[in-house]
């Protein structure tokens, strides 16, 4: 799968993004599953708005973006629903996890939905980023911290070939980020 990103522009921030020299907005870049790109930016150029482009939530930008060579402004629906449970996961910065239910609760449900990962791998999972003991925690109760470590498991119980990641060791200390790139 290969991912292509041509010139570019998110409308809200154009003039922004075209008024510095960047190596992703208003340029040309292609990127074959396997590889890996870190963009590393100021806040507020655009970093969370280039994940949600690519993962099909947000149109307004000038350009293209296509996943092997298929627009994903005019795929349609169910090829970006495709895409999203087969081809792409996600960390977003903000976690999006249910408050309102547990940790295990929220982490069952994408399984479930995926059937890609036993209940037996995904406790493992809890328990290796030190989560064992919040399983049955309700996500409002959670540090950003653990909330951060349950959205990557999260994005881990389905199937993909790339994995988009929005800072997702921005709440974590040392020793809890090298855990969950070593899950990663």
């Amino acid at each position: 799968m290969q991912l292509s990103i041509n010139r570019v522009v998110p409308v809200p921030l154009r003039e922004k993004v075209l008024a510095k020299n960047s190596d992703i907005w208003n340029n040309s870049l292609t990127i074959n599953q396997g590889e890996s790109l870190f963009i590393q930016a100021p806040s507020g150029t655009g970093k969370t708005t280039l994940i949600h482009v690519l993962y099909g939530l947000r149109t307004d930008y000038e350009g293209e973006i296509c996943w092997n060579n298929e627009n994903i402004k005019t795929i349609g629906k169910e090829k970006t629903a495709y895409l999203r449970t087969h081809q792409l996961s996600v960390i977003f910065q903000d976690m999006r996890l249910f408050p309102e239910i547990t940790a295990y609760e929220n982490l069952e449900i994408k399984r479930k939905l995926t059937n890609t990962i036993s209940e037996q791998q995904m406790l493992e999972w809890l328990d290796r980023l030190g989560l064992k003991e919040k399983k049955n925690s309700f996500g409002y109760t959670l540090s950003y911290g653990e909330q951060q470590r349950i959205a990557i498991i999260r994005a881990l119980l389905q199937p993909f070939a790339w994995l988009l990641m929005d800072e997702p060791f921005s709440h974590l200390d040392h020793a809890n980020t090298q855990k969950a790139i070593s899950l990663i």
